[in-house]
């Protein structure tokens, strides 16, 4: 896999899958930080140690292989354009932080596009292992085995009585982050989604939107992940949150069969127009975008639309982006181009799939 493959293909190879529940948790994925031992962290470290860490990763892992993750492409943040850096933020690959970034700064990125690693990020290792659907505990077993592999040739800060040791005091522990990314749109729609953050907040889980932190909830998609990595194990902090997810889940299912039971065709009207919007606009901006595509997979969970597939939807909600569009382009784009162009993108698109 090249980098000009992890630009040009939309939606990763490994979420073409349906996974368990599929119809509302898109990706299930852990995050694990991790820092050299006997080397300052990247928030204080000096130019040399940073630059050791980035020739080290460079040397010992490109082209690299572990069990079904192959070829790994190595990919220095400062050799990125801006559009290039916004297209792996796009497709999950790297964080905005770490994009943010350009010396010493790295990716790690298998062919599948299934793991990723973030090299001199907050921390100085940042690895993440993604599985379509709600496989949270797959993920966690995938996350062991990898992180063993990278321990072969690393030696972690590691402390007996606080565990990994990180940048950000929130992630020492485990310093894992399990997270689901959700399809909620009843729960959106009736308003019951506000009064349930809150509760979630209390119960050690946040809320983000489609890209983490200080992001919005675009599109109805919501993130869950554990806030504290400190006095639990991995295995409960991911019992913790597959409890509150199969919550979710459940009043969500709920939540659609009240909506169909009070109305279905005000619910087929509300679907198809969005249906309409996308397949004849010919100018659209991403936030109205990104509600209609979730208004119409929300229609294909319901049975309204069945010539088009679930997974063209997900391709469309990465496709769309600004960073996307202009590496489509291939140039830098105007907010009103962008607009034009995400509107042909999906009408061509859903066009395709018939």
């Amino acid at each position: 896999m090249t980098l000009q493959q992890f630009m040009n293909e939309a939606i990763s190879p490994w979420m073409r899958e349906d996974g368990p529940d599929s119809d509302i948790v898109l990706s299930s994925r852990i995050r694990l930080a991790r820092n050299f031992a006997q080397v300052s962290f990247p928030i204080i470290a000096e130019e040399a140690d940073l630059n050791r860490i980035h020739q080290f990763f460079e040397q010992e892992y490109t082209h690299a292989s572990f069990q079904d993750y192959k070829d790994f492409e190595f990919i220095p943040i400062e050799d990125l354009s801006p559009i290039e850096k916004r297209v792996l933020v796009e497709k999950h690959l790297i964080s905005p932080h770490l994009a943010e970034k350009s010396k010493y700064a790295a990716s790690l990125i298998s062919k599948n596009e299934q793991v990723s690693v973030m090299i001199n990020e907050e921390d100085h290792i940042r690895m993440q292992l993604y599985f379509p659907g709600f496989q949270l505990n797959k993920a966690l077993e995938k996350a062991f085995e990898f992180d063993d592999w990278l321990e072969e040739k690393v030696d972690y800060a590691f402390d007996e009585s606080r565990g990994y040791l990180t940048s950000c005091p929130t992630n020492v522990g485990t310093g894992m982050r399990a997270s689901v990314m959700m399809h909620l749109p009843a729960l959106t729609m009736t308003q019951q989604i506000n009064r349930m953050i809150p509760a979630i907040n209390q119960l050690g889980l946040v809320v983000r939107g489609i890209y983490g932190e200080g992001s919005d909830a675009v599109g109805n998609i919501f993130q869950i992940s554990n806030q504290i990595t400190l006095g639990k194990s991995e295995s409960d902090i991911v019992e913790d949150l597959e409890s509150v997810v199969r919550q979710l889940i459940d009043h969500e299912r709920k939540a659609r069969q009240r909506l169909m039971d009070q109305s279905s065709t005000r619910m087929e009207d509300h679907i198809y127009r969005s249906y309409g919007i996308l397949k004849y606009s010919r100018i659209i901006e991403s936030k109205e975008a990104a509600k209609c595509l979730s208004n119409v997979r929300l229609g294909i969970d319901l049975g309204f639309i069945d010539d088009i597939k679930r997974n063209i939807l997900n391709e469309l909600m990465v496709l769309t982006q600004p960073g996307f569009l202009q590496q489509y382009a291939k140039k830098s784009l105007t907010s009103n181009e962008r607009d034009i162009l995400r509107a042909s993108l999906i009408r061509e698109r859903i066009q395709l799939e018939k």
